[in-house]
């Protein structure tokens, strides 16, 4: 191979740098190819590397790609698939990192939500709440009806939101206790007057109290029974017979940790305030009075004097006048001591109060 040193900077023929075409031609000559000598006269061209012997000829016709076989005439044609017809990818062909994850499984019913069944209660379960400052619980029910022994509901008006087992012990108060006393009365019962079951408040709704049990889905304010003959047992009224009341005061302090009443707090006045609410060493609280009957409202005007009442005295007479009244008739009775009608008068209750009052 013959290079001039002193041309590398020139440009060959068809236009092609000499520092390129220096690098090709030392390329051609590592792997064994001969590239023919240029003459003086005659600059090289590119097409002398195609003009040397078959062999270089044949290495360069092998460097072709074949190209593929046509389709043959008598194939069907294929049509063209729709996106919306393509099938979408398996589950198993998805990757793992786009595969949806399995949902959750269902909390299992607790005991009380078991034994809570269509036969004591109509309490379907609700979601549980979350509510601000701690309120809310968990296993609630909206307590609707309790069913009784025959089969007979006692509504729960409005429906009480509460926890499973605070319904679950309305629900036996109701059956075991209630029935037999409404019994005594000589009908059934058909109702029961909710004044409030859960609500995100504090004792006695007072702000910034202790979280009340009404909070936390574990209290019932009770205000009334209603019969099935249409008549309304006020727990805190004092027209209703005490014994009546009494029985219901027994019952409910034997069941529930809480019972406020009346002369317990002016909030408890007219309901009965129940719940569950868990102390050390079990401590109860039950402070409801039974009080007796207000006593009958005298009449603001007087009644009318009856006909055969005595005159009353007349307020103005004079001392002397009474005098003569007690001087002896024409009897001859003894007349009065002497001694007696010197004495002066004595002073008249009026008299003697206004005394009293100015000593005291």
């Amino acid at each position: 191979m013959n290079l001039i040193a002193e041309n590398g900077h020139r440009k060959w023929a068809y236009g092609i740098p000499a520092p390129i075409m220096v690098t090709v031609v030392t390329a051609l000559a590592l792997v064994g190819i001969q590239v023919p000598p240029t003459k003086a006269a005659r600059p090289f061209n590119l097409g002398d590397l195609f003009e040397g012997p078959p062999r270089l000829r044949g290495s360069v016709h092998s460097l072709k790609v074949p190209l593929p076989k046509p389709r043959p005439s008598e194939a069907p044609a294929a049509e063209p698939e729709s996106p919306s017809a393509a099938k979408p990818p398996a589950e198993s062909d998805k990757p793992a990192e786009q595969a949806s994850p399995a949902p959750p499984a269902a909390p299992q019913p607790s005991a009380c939500r078991t034994a809570l069944t269509e036969e004591i209660a109509i309490a379907p379960s609700i979601p549980d709440i979350h509510g601000p400052g701690g309120c809310g619980a968990s296993d609630l029910v909206r307590l609707e009806a309790i069913v009784l022994p025959n089969k007979h509901r006692v509504t729960v008006t409005p429906a009480a939101t509460l926890r499973c087992s605070m319904a679950a012990a309305v629900a036996d108060w109701v059956r075991i206790d209630i029935v037999p006393l409404t019994e005594k009365l000589g009908s059934e019962i058909g109702g029961l007057d909710n004044f409030d079951s859960y609500e995100c408040r504090g004792f006695n709704r007072i702000p910034g109290a202790h979280l009340s049990e009404h909070g936390r889905a574990n209290a019932l304010d009770v205000r009334a029974f209603k019969l099935a003959d249409g008549r309304s047992i006020s727990l805190t009224d004092r027209a209703v017979s005490r014994e009546i009341r009494e029985s219901v005061l027994h019952s409910v302090c034997a069941r529930f940790m809480t019972v406020l009443g009346p002369d317990s707090d002016w909030y408890h006045e007219d309901h009965i305030h129940l719940d569950l609410m868990e102390r050390r060493n079990n401590y109860r609280i039950c402070q409801w009075d039974v009080l007796d009957p207000l006593p009958q409202v005298a009449p603001l005007m007087p009644t009318e004097r009856p006909e055969e009442a005595p005159p009353r005295e007349v307020a103005g007479k004079s001392d002397g006048e009474k005098r003569e009244a007690a001087k002896p008739d024409a009897a001859g009775q003894d007349a009065p001591d002497a001694q007696a009608e010197d004495k002066p008068a004595e002073p008249t209750p009026a008299k003697k109060s206004a005394s009293t009052k100015k000593r005291r």
